[in-house]
């Protein structure tokens, strides 16, 4: 019996170290929680002396994001010629292996390269290739296990990330190929399939409703939401944008649905409720608060906090208020640790706040990045990683 005693306070170390280790991974496109919210903490954010720059590394085009498991950091790139997965040491960013998949993707006024970001599950990574390849390679050594391809290319290349929902990966490849589809993470083999609204550009977005789990498809001119389990359609709103350019990330909060695109279309925040087999959604307030042709916001203790086509701003989640605004902080992108916006502009400077509804009062301001800044960073173990089109770097901070 004392040996049983002793060894309960020994399981749960081990298994809240265990926990406290994973909470540290940064898995896939906005983060575990799918929210743009780091649990990182012990973060410098009042810096007189310039950041410590720990590496950086030239990858070729991409504005694909970053996955940080295991002390590897997941990205793309573009070398002869070819979209490239590359899977990076996380503290010296030596690439470990590298995976061509589809051919380089060309775009002229936004900038070539991949758009999607890595999501990695179980040992291994997914990644959606801006012109329709999607593959599953080992993470340990980048060997292909399984891909597939779609066709319905959008305008400006395949945007959303690969969504992993328990044993899914869901992409969102439009048109006759699925608005939503859900496949075998494991062997690719089609699950199910959703509606045939043409691609958008946002990633799907997974979000739980009365104990049900469901997947919200943000598309080229609607959003539409589809059973997690089965793919059947319960929710359809037509959404049309200037270009088709759905990008930005929803938010479900506490039985509300908050869509918002760019090109001065403006945002909507909807209250759901179930509606027999289906779900009906009521308008609460929408307006132009937030147009957002690629950013996300991040929703943190009410407040949604994103930079959009024109400025950085604060907005209540609940009513829509304005808290304040800075503008010319346009197309930027954010995201929030231990009560803090970390905020990367688009010319490359990474500015530091409290993330509150009164102000916006910067405590550090570093040029990190030059050329263009669309990508979101991430923090991971104490260390931020961002990029522009072409090169990755890494800065420290915790010394």
């Amino acid at each position: 019996m004392r040996l049983r005693q002793a060894c309960v306070p020994l399981a749960i170390l081990i298994a809240s170290a265990t926990l406290a280790f994973a909470a540290d991974d940064w898995p896939n496109w906005r983060g575990p929680n799918h929210d743009g919210i780091s649990r990182e903490t012990g973060l410098k954010t009042k810096w007189t002396t310039p950041l410590k720059l720990v590496w950086e590394r030239p990858l070729g085009a991409a504005f694909s994001s970053f996955a940080c498991v295991d002390d590897k950091v997941y990205t793309c790139g573009t070398a002869d010629g070819q979209q490239v997965l590359y899977c990076l040491n996380a503290d010296t960013g030596d690439v470990v292996w590298q995976h061509p998949f589809e051919k380089a993707y060309r775009e002229r006024l936004g900038g070539d390269g991949s758009r999607a970001t890595p999501s990695v599950s179980d040992g291994r990574v997914y990644i959606f290739g801006a012109l329709g390849g999607l593959v599953c390679v080992d993470a340990h050594d980048g060997h292909e296990i399984w891909s597939k391809r779609y066709g319905k290319v959008p305008q400006w290349g395949y945007s959303g990330s690969v969504l992993i929902e328990g044993d899914l990966a869901i992409v969102s490849p439009g048109g006759s190929h699925g608005g939503l589809v859900a496949l075998d993470k494991a062997t690719g083999n089609q699950v199910w399939k959703s509606g045939n609204d043409i691609a958008g550009y946002a990633t799907p977005y997974p979000f739980t409703f009365n104990d049900k789990r469901y997947i919200v498809g943000f598309m080229g001119k609607s959003a539409m939401i589809a059973e997690a389990e089965t793919g059947r359609l319960v929710w359809r709103l037509p959404w049309k944008t200037d270009w088709n350019v759905n990008a930005s990330s929803p938010i479900f909060h506490d039985g509300y649905l908050f869509l918002s695109s760019g090109y001065k279309h403006g945002c909507i925040l909807l209250r759901l409720t179930a509606d027999g087999e289906k779900l009906s959604a009521k308008k609460i307030w929408g307006d132009r608060t937030f147009r957002q042709k690629f950013q996300s916001c991040v929703l943190y203790e009410g407040q949604l906090y994103s930079s959009d086509e024109r400025s950085l701003k604060c907005v209540d989640f609940e009513t829509g208020d304005l808290k304040w605004e800075v503008p010319k902080l346009k197309h930027g992108t954010v995201l929030i640790a231990d009560g803090h916006l970390f905020v990367l502009t688009e010319k490359g400077k990474l500015l530091i706040a409290r993330a509150m509804p009164q102000s916006f009062e910067p405590l550090t301001e570093a040029g990190i990045l030059g050329g263009r800044c669309w990508t979101i960073p991430v923090l991971y173990k104490g260390r931020i990683y961002a990029r522009n089109l072409g090169r990755v770097v890494c800065f420290s901070l915790v010394d």
